[in-house]
C-alpha cells in the first residue's frame, strides 16, 4: 500500500477507532463486519488502500456509515478537512462520539442524504464505497463538485457494465486496482470528472 507511513501512533489511533467501531457495533449494529481482525483488513486497510488519489483538498465521504472510508483518512492525513455524510442519525451520533472522544477537528459529520445535502461549500474530492452504480452515485454528487473534482468510488470488480451507461458529462481519468493486505476479493477506484 503507497502512500501511507504507518507510524506507531497512527496505529494506535486507527485501534483507538476500531475499539469505538466494536463497542458501539455491538448495541448500533453499524456495520456488518465483526472482530477486530477483519475489521482491520475490510475497514482499515481498505480505506486507506485509496489514500495516494485523496489528494490535500476537502473531502466529502458519502454514505460513510460507520466512518468509512472517512476516519481513517482523516486519521492519516490531519491537514484534510473531512465532511461525513449519512442519512442515519444512529451513525452520525457514533461519528460526532468518535469525534470528540478522538479529538478530531477535521472531522465534520452531517446527517443527510447525498441528494438533498446542500453544503456552503463546494468539495474537490467525493468519495464513496456504499453507492451501488457509479452513474446514482456521480449524479446525486455532481452538484456538490467543485472544479477541478475528482469523484471517487470504491468498487469490488471491475464494474464493467455499470461503465458502459455513465452519462455523457462524466469522464472516467481511471481505474485503479487496490491492493489491500489479507483481502483475497478484487478492489477497484473508479476515478471520475465532471466535464460538463
Amino acid at each position: 500500500m503507497t502512500g501511507l507511513d504507518p507510524d506507531a501512533r497512527l496505529i494506535e489511533k486507527l485501534l483507538n477507532y476500531l475499539d469505538l467501531l466494536e463497542h458501539w457495533n455491538r448495541a448500533y449494529n453499524l456495520t456488518a463486519v465483526k472482530g477486530q481482525a477483519d475489521m482491520i483488513t475490510r475497514h482499515l486497510l481498505d480505506s486507506l488502500s485509496i489514500l495516494p488519489w485523496i489528494g490535500s483538498h476537502n473531502l466529502l465521504d458519502a454514505g460513510t456509515g460507520a466512518g468509512l472510508p472517512g476516519i481513517p483518512l482523516a486519521l492519516a492525513r490531519p491537514d484534510l478537512e473531512v465532511t461525513l455524510l449519512d442519512s442515519s442519525g444512529k451513525k452520525i451520533r457514533f461519528l460526532n462520539h468518535v469525534r470528540r472522544a478522538m479529538g478530531l477537528s477535521n472531522v465534520i459529520p452531517v446527517q443527510a442524504r447525498l441528494e438533498s445535502f446542500s453544503p456552503n461549500v463546494k468539495f474537490i474530492r467525493i468519495v464513496s464505497r456504499a453507492f451501488t452504480d457509479l452513474a446514482s452515485f456521480a449524479q446525486a454528487a455532481r452538484r456538490l463538485a467543485a472544479a477541478p473534482s475528482r469523484i471517487l468510488a470504491m468498487k469490488g470488480k471491475y464494474p464493467e457494465s455499470e461503465l458502459k451507461v455513465l452519462p455523457e458529462w462524466l469522464r472516467v481519468d481511471s481505474i485503479e486496482k487496490l491492493s489491500v493486505p489479507g483481502l483475497q476479493e478484487d478492489r477497484h477506484l473508479v476515478i471520475m470528472s465532471v466535464i460538463a
